[in-house]
């Protein structure tokens, strides 16, 4: 099974590495990355992306900056460090993860009184932060694994797995905890229009851990849904407020053909994803680049006149969620997510 790491610290190189997704499947490429703005252009291009990765990268970032910025005088450092990290934070407006990632080990930093302590206090938690993403990976996909059938085809989209966390996965991963388990799970995966990250990334992971996946394209959900051939939907969040559930753009779309047909529909994230200050109207959704949509394979697909639109995210209402599965249990309906601070640790 994919326990894998996405992006790590080597200790060695003094440097943060991870997995280039852009290049997927077609080349398996470790990048290894010494500055800030490095990070960050890696971000923007989705070299490194899902909610969690992007939380565990936002970490790594901030002990990137203290070791790349230097001033003599203490102050002005953690000026540049903020500084740094507001460069960081700024590159993907809707995933909670990332800014959560970024102050968390910020925070830390209260106490020192040197770069030298800041260096080494943002590098511990750092790694603190991955492995608990890992660990919360797989208290999310033993918990979400109890879900699932014993025989059972589950439907996803985008690419929830081990790339878009430190390791195992949230949907996937509670597709990887289910077969562990000795559960018979088949997956049909969404290719995910414009990036593709479906066919791309998810049907990569799967297929390397001997999971059965079909590649459907997006428009043939519903399809397969009224034909009975999807027992369960289960997607990861980039951000989950009191109203809704923040996913990649395609994502509504599934929960109302999902609720139409009967079938459940699942989300599975930790409890990072959160946003308990937030409502649905309060999110900016990222708009992305028109090269995006009009270029496939270095082919222009669209008129040049034509206008474009590109929103990389959607909102889907809470109502149309039959539970949230996180790492300290599954919220049910009537799904209150201002709650989750006192979820019960089982199931």
């Amino acid at each position: 099974m994919n326990d894998s790491a996405t992006l790590w610290w080597d200790k060695e190189k003094d440097s943060l590495c991870y997995i280039e997704q852009t290049l997927l499947p077609g080349e398996y490429r470790i990048i290894e990355c010494r500055t800030v703005d490095r990070l960050a252009t890696a971000i923007r291009r989705l070299e490194i992306r899902g909610a969690p990765a992007l939380g565990v990268a936002g970490a790594y970032g901030v002990a990137l900056a203290t070791r790349t910025i230097t001033h003599n005088d203490f102050a002005p450092f953690m000026d540049g460090v903020r500084e740094a990290a507001g460069l960081l934070r700024s590159t993907r407006p809707t995933a909670i993860n990332l800014g959560w990632g970024i102050d968390r080990v910020l925070a830390t930093l209260a106490t020192a009184r040197t770069a030298g302590e800041a260096s080494d206090l943002s590098l511990r938690e750092a790694e603190t932060i991955a492995r608990e993403d890992t660990a919360c990976c797989h208290a999310i996909g033993d918990n979400g694994a109890a879900l699932l059938p014993d025989r059972c085809t589950v439907l996803t989209h985008c690419n929830a797995g081990a790339l878009a966390c430190s390791s195992w996965g949230t949907a996937l991963g509670v597709i990887r905890s289910a077969v562990k388990a000795g559960k018979d799970v088949k997956v049909i995966a969404c290719e995910t229009r414009p990036l593709l990250q479906g066919a791309r990334l998810t049907a990569w992971e799967l297929e390397r851990d001997g999971i059965d996946v079909t590649v459907i394209t997006d428009s043939m959900a519903a399809h397969f849904m009224r034909a009975g051939a999807i027992d369960a939907v289960i997607v990861g969040a980039d951000r989950i407020t009191h109203d809704a559930v923040f996913n990649k753009i395609g994502t509504y779309m599934h929960a109302v053909c999902a609720r139409h047909h009967g079938i459940p529909f699942y989300v599975a994230a930790p409890l990072s994803t959160f946003d308990a200050d937030n409502g649905e109207r309060d999110v900016v959704i990222e708009e992305r680049g028109r090269d995006e949509v009009t270029v496939m394979g270095g082919r222009t697909c669209v008129p040049e006149g034509a206008k474009v639109k590109n929103p990389a995210f959607d909102a889907t209402p809470v109502g149309l969620v039959t539970a949230i599965i996180t790492e300290t249990g599954v919220l049910r309906q009537p799904i209150d997510t201002r709650s989750h601070l006192s979820l019960p640790k089982s199931h």
